[in-house]
């Protein structure tokens, strides 16, 4: 049993967590062994850890905990546990990627996320499940919520180790919706910043138009704190450009002058929510009354999902070739399936999708200099049962086609009592007033909901 006190400070954010490390309320080495105890006592049930050494991860607190003590300086994550999916490499655990292919890799140094991260002093706790090769195929990760239904992939087990209790966040990536599905079906926050402002060097390869890295949280300022702490300019990364890291955090920290105006925009992919996911978003509406207005998206955005599915495919076809040629057997029929159409599509017709993507955000661009931020549904409604697929990714494929910025917000509960997020859009690089637009959502609906 997990003793009271434990699960309390397993509960803390990262922000809070953080903050009473620095303070000596309580020590990393308490907030890991608390973390560890909600592990053993869920992770039978939840399955959300691919590698997980609890004396590692005990030595990595002790640590932190000796150069508090000795006066030095001290990160802003210092002593705090993080999630890190298993496509994204540590030299000091297995990288395995979601594939028995890749069983026993190990990376030769970090990414450059995970040194950002033990450079802020964060305790990598381990690695969280991904989905085959961090595509559609699930992995082992079962729903907190309901053990039956799926958490939404590929950044399973960062969504569902949250939402779990076991960590207070986690790094998870986006090439199509696999930050911002899991986080609304796992009923945390889930945010993908702007593309380019976090560097992808080593991590698994598959689109490097479409690569993101993301991160799940508790709150938008614990999104805001480990977001910020990932950006550091990596030359190697050519989506990266050199410029000051956004300070996050204390944006969000701050009001907003007057309150947002929002686009509400169904996108074309409206018909596929449920009904419950539609009935919602008309009571959010509503409830936001002058502050939002619907807004529709010109008839070239509903080519979206394809013009996606065709940079995708193609890019997996090269990223995945050494794979690709073991053959069938070693794959699963779903990505077998798209490494073969992904090495058929012409090159013209390659280079015409790439090419769409800035005339998309030049009309969303139009969008913005009206609006703080677009609302849309973050899935198409409430995790789906069965743990055969990890739902619709639909409702991510235009922001991430498009590099902007998107978090989700858990607001939402379906009737059966899953959760169902709140996604929100903003203009591109401009990440900090999107985290303001969301926290103001969050306290606005807080208040209309109080008695």
């Amino acid at each position: 049993m997990v003793a009271e006190r434990q699960r309390v400070m397993a509960r803390l954010g990262a922000v809070d967590a953080a903050e009473a490390i620095r303070e000596g309320r309580i020590t990393s080495e308490e907030l890991v062994d608390a973390c560890l105890a909600v592990i053993d006592e869920l992770e039978e049930t939840v399955q959300a850890w691919a590698f997980l050494d609890p004396q590692h991860a005990r030595e990595q607190a002790q640590r932190a905990d000796e150069t508090r003590r000795r006066g030095q300086p001290l990160g802003v994550l210092h002593g705090v546990p993080v999630g890190i999916k298993d496509i994204i490499d540590t030299a000091d655990m297995p990288t395995e990627d979601g594939t028995p292919l890749h069983a026993g890799r190990r990376p030769a140094k970090d990414a450059v996320v995970v040194s950002a991260l033990r450079s802020a002093g964060a305790v990598i706790l381990g690695k969280t499940v991904t989905t085959e090769l961090a595509t559609y195929s699930p992995g082992k990760t079962r729903n907190p919520y309901d053990p039956e239904r799926t958490p939404g992939g590929s950044s399973s087990g960062s969504a569902a180790a949250v939402a779990a209790g076991m960590v207070p966040a986690a790094v998870g990536t986006q090439t199509n919706a696999s930050v911002i599905r899991p986080a609304s079906y796992c009923g945390v926050v889930g945010y993908k910043p702007t593309f380019g402002l976090i560097s992808r060097t080593g991590l698994l390869r598959q689109s490097r138009a479409l690569d993101h890295v993301g991160v799940f949280a508790r709150s938008i300022p614990d999104a805001a704190l480990i977001a910020q702490a990932l950006m550091v300019f990596d030359a190697s990364d050519s989506a990266m450009r050199p410029q000051a890291a956004p300070r996050l955090l204390d944006f969000v920290s701050r009001p907003l002058p007057l309150p947002p105006q929002f686009a509400f925009v169904k996108t074309p992919m409206w018909e596929q929510a449920t009904g419950d996911m539609q009935e919602a978003f008309g009571e959010l509406v509503e409830a936001l009354d002058e502050r939002a207005s619907e807004v529709t998206l010109p008839e070239p955005f509903a080519d979206c999902v394809d013009l996606h599915r065709t940079i995708m495919e193609t890019d997996l076809a090269l990223s995945y070739e050494v794979e690709y040629r073991r053959g069938p057997e070693h794959l699963s029929s779903v990505l077998w399936e798209m490494l073969e159409r992904g090495r058929q599509y012409p090159a013209l017709e390659y280079n015409r999708a790439l090419a769409r993507i800035p005339i998309f955000n030049s009309v969303l661009e139009d969008i913005f200099q009206e609006k703080h931020a677009i609302v849309t549904p973050a899935t198409a409604g409430e995790a789906p049962r069965g743990l055969e697929s990890t739902g619709n990714p639909a409702f991510g494929t235009i922001w991430t086609l498009c590099g902007l910025p998107a978090v989700t917000v858990p607001l939402m509960e379906s009737p059966d009592g899953m959760p169902m997020g709140v996604q929100l859009v903003g203009p591109r690089g401009d990440d900090a007033r999107l985290l303001q637009c969301a926290r103001w959502l969050v306290e606005h609906l807080s208040e209309e909901e109080a008695p």
